[in-house]
């Protein structure tokens, strides 16, 4: 009795276990037909399609008048498809031929097996136009777009480009990506088991959505003339490089970019003369970052006396000094253990405030410094932006470079206050002197202005911060009216254009390390005085010979001036 018991027993266990087996298999069969179905039906179309992406065509960077400063050219991408290719030799011998590449390069990728495989890209139309007459089995040409820059060096380091998968690397091209990229489009094709398409089967188009628009501030004729006058100046003083901004001091916006020597947009790859002689091989990529580098965002610099604006500004809104507070200048200060000279060295006498200004005395503006103290001038240098970055619609934007408050002596303070010991970027300078002279509102300064589609129409209106209160009226007021003097009679003199009035200061930059003998040459000017519609900066870097910012800067700020004034409609008195 006890063998049956035991058999029988198994034999339940066996069967109960085979039953939950089949209603396992049972559910798992109703969730794969009835609530999985769609999924699998989607996945099994997958592997019978294949897919080829069509590029969109990126949006245009246009200036402020329309004129595309990026555009498009229409291009072919020229794909094959293994399992498709009927006569192999013939393939090979016509895609070698017509795109002039190297038959062994073809023949590796014909006789790859692989879902599809590219030949190359950025085919000119017409070569892409010539392979499809052949009418080759499993050789596709697509249609496809490469970036192009129909002005070359203009204003490189501004625009920037764009890589072989027509996404931004540097400038606005990298900033605007998302608006200029636009969405791919794709092509699907149904094929059997063998990865063959299937003849006489229905094609699926989807088509790509081209990217919007970029309208910028960037005026072409200004910039092209500012490029023409930082390429002479380079030149003639032999220059490491020429660096110029000009932007509306109300707003932000800005005209123009330069940072000579330049690159050409449409070979970034390609170094440029000067680069090419220091490349060994192993340090092209350095080399490449180099050049393509905006100095006007990315450097920073001790901007020297031109800084003194900054200062006397200080000074006034402490009402620490007045216009005929009286100084003298014997040619230096001593400040505890330094004797800090004046660029005069024999002195400048006993002189005012208006004059210190007018003459650029180190020695008046130590001692106003010493008058406004290290926390006021820090409170103010907050006020002006000084500590932050600009928030330009540029990539790479550097900071300051500044003492820590708790560490500034009485030398420190002293350098502080004609432009030495610290750094700032040229766009910061330009942005704390615009609220100077604007009545004290702290703009962002920016290139772009609205996004728009392919017909023009505004798609997105860009908004950018604005602080008011940095300085007071006044003080703006009395500031614009002493820089004036600056042009008219003192160091900016080189500067002056009959018929304009022109507020401005010079610079004359040491560069580090000290005793070194390379200088930064600058100015900063604007008009007209009443109200600043322009304001720029001028840098020449290294300059041989003479290096004095009054004697070779103002006068290129001159130049540029005397035809972007009447250019802007601002005329004459």
């Amino acid at each position: 009795m006890k063998p049956r018991f035991y058999h029988r027993s198994k034999a339940r266990f066996l069967f109960a276990l085979m039953l939950m087996g089949f209603i396992g298999l049972t559910a798992r069969l109703i969730w794969v037909m009835v609530f999985k179905s769609q999924y699998y039906l989607e996945r099994a179309e997958d592997v019978e399609e294949r897919e080829r992406k069509i590029k969109a065509a990126r949006g245009q960077i246009l200036d402020c008048n329309g004129i595309p400063l990026a555009e498009n050219e229409s291009v072919c991408t020229v794909t094959v498809i293994h399992n498709q290719i009927e006569d192999p030799k013939q393939v090979i011998r016509v895609l070698s031929e017509t795109l002039q590449i190297d038959a062994d390069t073809v023949r590796k990728r014909v006789e790859k097996v692989s879902s599809i495989e590219k030949i190359k890209s950025n085919v000119p139309k017409e070569t892409g136009d010539l392979i499809r007459s052949y009418k080759l089995k499993g050789v596709n040409v697509d249609e496809d777009y490469t970036r192009t820059y129909p002005y070359g060096t203009l204003a490189s380091k501004v625009i920037g480009f764009t890589g072989g998968d027509n996404q931004g690397i540097i400038g606005l091209e990298v900033i605007y990506d998302s608006i200029l990229s636009g969405s791919e489009g794709r092509i699907l094709t149904k094929t059997d088991v063998s990865g063959i398409e299937v003849e006489n089967a229905a094609e699926t188009r989807i088509d790509p959505v081209p990217g919007n628009d970029l309208i910028i501030s960037m005026d072409y004729n200004i910039q092209s003339f500012v490029s023409q006058v930082a390429d002479k100046m380079m030149v003639q003083k032999q220059a490491k490089g020429v660096s110029i901004i000009l932007m509306n001091p109300q707003n932000g916006e800005i005209y123009a970019m330069v940072n000579a020597p330049e690159f050409d947009l449409n070979n970034p790859f390609s170094l440029t003369e000067t680069y090419a002689a220091l490349d060994h091989g192993e340090n092209t990529q350095d080399l490449l970052n180099q050049m393509w580098r905006n100095g006007c965002i990315n450097d920073t610099y001790e901007p020297g006396s031109t800084f003194k604006i900054i200062t006397a500004t200080a000074a006034l809104e402490e009402k620490v000094v007045s216009l005929n507070d009286t100084f003298s200048c014997p040619g230096f200060r001593i400040v505890e253990d330094r004797r800090i000279r004046c660029h005069k060295t024999a002195g400048h006498g006993t002189e005012t405030f208006v004059q210190g200004i007018m003459n650029s005395c180190n020695p008046v503006f130590m001692d106003v410094g010493a008058r406004v103290g290290a926390a006021n001038m820090y409170k103010y240098f907050g006020k002006l932006g000084l500590f932050e970055k600009t928030a330009v619609d540029l990539p790479g934007e550097s900071a300051s470079i500044m003492h820590k408050l708790e560490n500034i002596g009485a030398v420190e303070l002293a350098t502080i206050s004609f432009g030495q010991s610290f750094q700032i970027t040229p766009i910061q300078m330009l942005r704390a002197v615009s609220a100077v002279i604007n009545g004290g509102t702290l703009v962002t300064p920016h290139f772009g202005i609205r996004a728009a589609d392919g017909d023009g129409n505004t798609v997105e209106q860009f908004q950018y911060d604005t602080k008011t209160g940095a300085v007071t009226k006044e003080t703006s007021e009395t500031m614009k009216m002493l820089l004036e003097k600056v042009v008219a009679e003192g160091t900016g003199k080189n500067a002056y254009i009959e018929g304009y009035t022109i507020g401005g200061k010079t610079a004359t930059s040491q560069k580090l390390p000290r005793g070194s003998g390379k200088y930064i040459a600058s100015f900063i000017g604007f008009a007209p005085v009443e109200n600043p519609q322009i304001i720029g900066i001028v840098m020449i870097d290294e300059p041989v010979g003479t290096y004095y910012g009054g004697t070779i800067a103002a006068p290129v700020m001159r130049e540029i001036f005397d035809t972007v004034l009447p250019y802007l409609g601002i005329e004459k008195s």
